[in-house]
């Protein structure tokens, strides 16, 4: 991704979303989201490149920064919650998408935001089902849309998703984030046996109150 275009065109492709020009300044596009009327990508020219300000949580907006020279303390906002992003070359696209999604789920009210938080809460040591955790999320029918936002995690480090099992404690056959064997082998890591790809949701469920 390296266009003001390219940026503004994924940008849109979140629900509820519209482009803006406030500053009656052509340099300075953004998108925002219709519920709140937050803007979650701001686009401009300068130093000669497309500059992206997106927010992000405080130790993400430090990560990104150690990863990344191209991704800077947010130019003109916040700088605990906002980073300037340098559209150079130097960032893989998938992690500049990842890093508006980011700064989507922040702004808005989605499901996916709900999803994720609740997924957050699971215990090192403990599983959850998708049915569950859409229930923490505000919605018990969306197990579906648990298993659609998981396998876009934009942060696997900090939402565990691999501590999300179907109805029966059956691990993913083609988990997400490192393919298939990945999630048993990193809940085997946390004391979690798994046998014949499946948990013992008997032993190993998280209850709330743990």
């Amino acid at each position: 991704m390296k266009t003001r275009e390219e940026a503004l065109q994924y940008g849109l492709t979140f629900p509820d979303t519209y482009q803006e020009a406030p500053f009656h300044d052509a340099n300075w596009q953004l998108i925002r989201y219709k519920g709140n009327k937050k803007a979650f990508l701001w686009t401009y020219e300068k130093d000669g490149h497309v500059n992206l300000n997106l927010k992000a949580e405080p130790m993400r907006a430090l990560f990104w920064r150690k990863v990344y020279p191209a991704v800077q303390p947010g130019y003109h906002q916040n700088k605990e919650h906002w980073n300037t992003v340098v559209l150079d070359g130097s960032i893989p696209e998938e992690d500049i998408r990842r890093m508006i999604a980011e700064s989507y789920d922040l702004i808005s009210d989605s499901p996916a935001k709900r999803i994720y938080e609740a997924v957050k809460k699971i215990p090192y040591g403990k599983v959850a089902t998708y049915a569950q955790i859409a229930e923490l999320a505000g919605d018990r029918k969306m197990a579906r849309a648990v298993g659609n936002a998981l396998h876009k995690n934009p942060a696997p480090g900090i939402i565990p998703c691999h501590r999300v099992l179907n109805a029966g404690g059956e691990c993913s056959g083609s988990f997400a984030f490192g393919g298939a064997g990945a999630q048993e082998e990193l809940l085997k890591k946390e004391g979690v046996q798994v046998v014949n790809g499946k948990v013992d949701l008997q032993k190993y469920q998280w209850k709330k109150g743990e």
